[in-house]
Parts: structure tokens; C-alpha cells; sequence
């Protein structure tokens, strides 16, 4: 038997999570007996939506729930094999073992790195497609607006809008992000929320209304969002980020949905297996062709994935947040 590190939650964030609501702990690790897998992480994702499980489904002094990209080392499972990569959700441990659910071989394109499958053809991706597409019920043509569109969702759903000839309108907080969204992307407008009024700035820019607002925010974005909405319009809610750490705005304009005959609806990316097939092969051929772009913020070492998590709710990353941990 071996050791191997875990980070632990110790206590509740109260607010935005601090270095000090976390813990890094040798464990002991066991090996593989029949039927399981032994699994040494390499990717570990980190995301927004982590910071309410904090305050609810993730136990104290136990591994942060989360999900990455690993290799078996061990195997006594017929469904792996030694050397298999594979998707999991056993949370942030470096190693640990399993008896084979909530663990999937992935089949890598040798053409696109392994990060990839942590965003655009991974749970990110799936998020985008499916919440755009499905939820969000995308026409050709359409007039978008998307929060937090220099985000790892964001600037996927982004980029599927402008595909299908959809005009687009992107929020984001920073004057890089911004240039990134206007200049590689190529949406149509951008708004940095953090120096423009948000609601004036959407307005200018959305001359025909919106008839999709895929929402990550919340608050004085859905504000600014409710009266451009068009006619029947739809709003697939895929986060409210500005509420995680227990402040957030006020919403003043949920009248609109009323007379707008709005349809609001929240998702999670479990929601689309009827669109995997179609996922993986547009979301492969357009990360191949250059059609979808993307950005990542790497943290090397495990240790690390508390500041990642933190790192979120200060605007620290350029597209997705991971953590590597071993090739």
C-alpha cells in the first residue's frame, strides 16, 4: 500500500473561498483487488459550479468533488486495461482506486491534445452544445447576447452562435478577454461589464433584440438581458456565478418574461445524451478546422487546485481553469 495526496475541504467558505478553507493530505492508497482499477490522475478540472457544493453536497475532511482525466495503473477490471485513459469524477486525488463507475475510457483523437477533452470535448463543451442547442432551441440566424463569454463556456457557445450565422454579443471583464472575443473569436460585440454600463452597452448593441441569452451570471446581466428579449425568446440558464459567494444583485425585470412570453430554464450537462453523437463529432471537426478557438489556464501541480478554484471569482483565468498533474 502506498500514499498519495488528496485536498480536503476543512471548513465552509464564508464568502469567496480563501486558501485557508482547504487542505492538502497524504492518504493511503490500496491496490487494485479484483474488480477495480487503480487510477493516477494527470488533468483536473476546476469550475464554477464547485463553489455552491461547498456548501452542500461536499463533505468535510474528504476529497474535493470534481471530476479530470487520469491513467490506469492497475487493473484487475475486464472493462480496462493497464495504460487506459480515462474520464472519472473521484474527485481531486492523485491516485485512488475504483471499482470502474463513474469511470470511462476515453478514446483520444491523436490530432488534439488531452486538455481538450477536459473543455470544448469535454463537460464544457457538452454544457455549450447541449444548453445552446437543446435548452436554448438555437435557430439560424438569431440574435445572441452570452455572459461570461471569455469563459470556458462562454466563448464555446459563443463560437457555435457564430457558426450557425447567428449574431452575437459577449460580456466579459477584462480588456484582454475582450480583445481575445473581438479580435481571434470574431463576435460582434463585446462589453466589458467592469467599465461600461451593462445595461446601456447591451442595449446599443443589440439594435434587434435578443432572442437567446445564455446566462452564466445572474443578476445585473439577467437585468440587463430581460427587456432586449425578443418575442418567444429563451433564456437556458447555465449558471448565476454572481450569486456563489452569497452576495449578488437584485432582479428587477423578471416582468418581461410575462408579455414576452419568455421561456427561463435551467440545465446541467447530463441532460443531453440524445446529442452526445452529434457532440462529439461537430465539436471534433470544428476544434480540427479552427472553427471553435479556445484558451486554457494551466496551474502545474496538484497543490495548486485550491488557488485554481479561487482564482475563478477573481477573473484569473483565460478560458478553462486546470490543473496538471502528471503526463
Amino acid at each position: 500500500m502506498t500514499t498519495a495526496r488528496q485536498i480536503h475541504l476543512v471548513r465552509r467558505p464564508n464568502g469567496k473561498p480563501v486558501a485557508q478553507d482547504f487542505a492538502l493530505v497524504e492518504a493511503p492508497v490500496a491496490d487494485a483487488a479484483d474488480g477495480e482499477i487503480q487510477v493516477t490522475a494527470l488533468l483536473m478540472s476546476v469550475d464554477p459550479y464547485m463553489r455552491p457544493r461547498l456548501d452542500a453536497d461536499q463533505a468535510l475532511d474528504a476529497p474535493l468533488l470534481g471530476g479530470g482525466i487520469g491513467r490506469v495503473t492497475q487493473s484487475k477490471n475486464p472493462k480496462f486495461k493497464e495504460g487506459d485513459l480515462v474520464r472519472h469524477s473521484a474527485g481531486f486525488r492523485e491516485t485512488f482506486v475504483s471499482d470502474g463507475r463513474g469511470v470511462s475510457v476515453l478514446n483520444r483523437d491523436p490530432e488534439l491534445p488531452l486538455s481538450v477533452y477536459m473543455h470544448a470535448l469535454g463537460g464544457t463543451g457538452v454544457t455549450a452544445y447541449g444548453g445552446l442547442l437543446g435548452t436554448g432551441a438555437l435557430k439560424d440566424g438569431e440574435q445572441v447576447f452570452v455572459s461570461t463569454a471569455g469563459g470556458a463556456v462562454g466563448s464555446v457557445v459563443a463560437q457555435i452562435a457564430k457558426i450557425k450565422g447567428c449574431y452575437v454579443v459577449g460580456s466579459t471583464g477584462t480588456d484582454e478577454k475582450a480583445a481575445w472575443l473581438r479580435d481571434e473569436v470574431g463576435i460582434d460585440a463585446v462589453i466589458n461589464y467592469k467599465k461600461e454600463n451593462l445595461a446601456e452597452a447591451l442595449k446599443a448593441a443589440t439594435p434587434k433584440g435578443i432572442d437567446v441569452y445564455f446566462e452564466n451570471v445572474g443578476g445585473a446581466h439577467l437585468d440587463a438581458a430581460l427587456p432586449r428579449m425578443n418575442l418567444r425568446g429563451r433564456i437556458p440558464v447555465c449558471g448565476m456565478i454572481s450569486t456563489y459567494n452569497g452576495d449578488g444583485e437584485g432582479v428587477k425585470n423578471l416582468f418581461s418574461l410575462i408579455y414576452g412570453r419568455i421561456r427561463m430554464e435551467g440545465f446541467v450537462a447530463g441532460d443531453f445524451p440524445h446529442l452526445n453523437a452529434a457532440f462529439l463529432s461537430d465539436m471534433t471537426g470544428w476544434l480540427k478546422s479552427g472553427q471553435i478557438k479556445y484558451q486554457e489556464t494551466i496551474l502545474d501541480g496538484f497543490e495548486r487546485a485550491p488557488e485554481g478554484l479561487i482564482g475563478l471569482f477573481d477573473g484569473l483565468n483565460n478560458g478553462k481553469m486546470l490543473i496538471h498533474i502528471a503526463d
